[in-house]
């Protein structure tokens, strides 16, 4: 079997296993043989090259201007010379002239070679690229690698990515070989494949994870509505039912806390507070600072304000350790809360 016949049948081996279109490829190295010419003719600005797609021969023509009068014979070609290789020929018709080098066939099957190759490469980096880009803004499983740096490494597959120093928890050590959920934050294209950027200290990992766990958040009958995080301390997370029968809290804490406990884990104990979402803000107010217990709440609902009076013995439950129980539930309701205890606002 000759040379020119193996390229395509190689070419057609190619297409079936890699799923990369033959015709990609064989244009690819007609423009790259064009190239080729170059150090043949000095410029190749006229020069063709026509591979034959069911024989594989390689062809080189030129292609000329009919002219009256020659001014550059790599480009024109005069009407009587025309006239001798194609009678039908005018001024201002294009002939195509074959000018195939001798050792071409040589030349074709290395240039072959080298792009077959880099198309393989820059296909398969594209296939990487879409695969992963779907999964931008969702969450992945990766197996740590190792430090670089500050940084973590971690294996999702085909690809590695990059848990860089501000989006890890602070306080989380992992170890190679840890399996561990990420948040895909962006997914680059790069001339060495795709580059992603990974989370574990993002909210939206929390609320990738709960819709995982809970099949009532994925058939939309349960929807998180709100979500505040401080990674790797605490989350609050606000739940509303769009079916009456349904209990929204118990849907994502599961039988004997098996849900909620199962995200806890892969947060590795980091505290899940879920609430009941309310369109009332008074009632939204009180439910995002449990476990404490309110006497009132008092809404501004232009100054997105409120005013919360609690029981002298909650008031430090409501405000939390370092403030972080009320921080949190202004995050998760967007109000600027103000918690005082009974007495305080009674003067004793």
């Amino acid at each position: 079997m000759d040379a020119n016949r193996e390229l395509i049948d190689a070419l057609d081996q190619i297409e079936k296993e890699k799923d990369i279109s033959k015709e990609v490829l064989l244009e690819a190295l007609e423009n790259s043989l064009v190239a080729a010419c170059k150090n043949n003719f000095g410029k190749a600005d006229n020069i063709k090259v026509n591979i034959d797609r069911v024989t594989g021969a390689v062809n080189v023509y030129a292609l000329k201007e009919v002219v009256e009068e020659v001014t550059d014979p790599v480009t024109q070609i005069s009407l009587e010379q025309a006239k001798m290789k194609d009678i039908n020929m005018e001024i201002g018709d294009t002939l195509r002239i074959e000018i195939t080098p001798k050792n071409f066939g040589r030349i074709a099957a290395q240039k072959a070679k080298q792009v077959v190759v880099q198309k393989i490469r820059e296909e398969e980096r594209k296939v990487l690229y879409e695969q992963y880009s779907s999964k931008e803004r969702d969450i992945v499983t990766g197996i740590v690698q190792r430090y670089v740096g500050n940084n973590v490494s971690i294996n999702l597959g085909k690809v590695d990515a990059m848990l860089n120093e501000n989006e890890q928890v602070k306080g989380e050590v992992f170890r190679p070989t840890d399996r561990i959920k990420l948040y895909v934050l962006e997914v680059k294209d790069t001339p060495k494949g795709p580059r992603i950027l990974v989370s574990r200290s993002h909210p939206e990992l929390v609320k990738r994870l709960f819709e995982a766990e809970v099949t009532e958040i994925q058939d939309g009958t349960v929807e998180i509505m709100s979500i505040a995080r401080e990674a790797g301390s605490r989350t609050k997370i606000a739940v509303w039912s769009n079916n009456p029968n349904v209990d929204a809290v118990g849907a994502c804490v599961g039988i004997n806390g098996s849900r909620v406990n199962a995200i806890v884990y892969e947060l590795r104990d980091e505290k899940i507070d879920i609430i009941n979402w309310s369109y009332d803000p008074a009632q939204l107010i009180e439910n995002a600072l449990s476990p404490a217990k309110v006497v009132s709440v008092t809404v501004d609902e232009e100054q997105k304000s409120a005013r919360v009076i609690v029981p002298d013995y909650q008031l430090s439950l409501a405000i939390g350790k370092e403030g972080q129980n009320a921080r949190l539930a202004a995050k998760l309701t967007g109000y600027k809360i103000d918690i005082k205890s009974e007495s305080q606002v009674m003067g004793y």
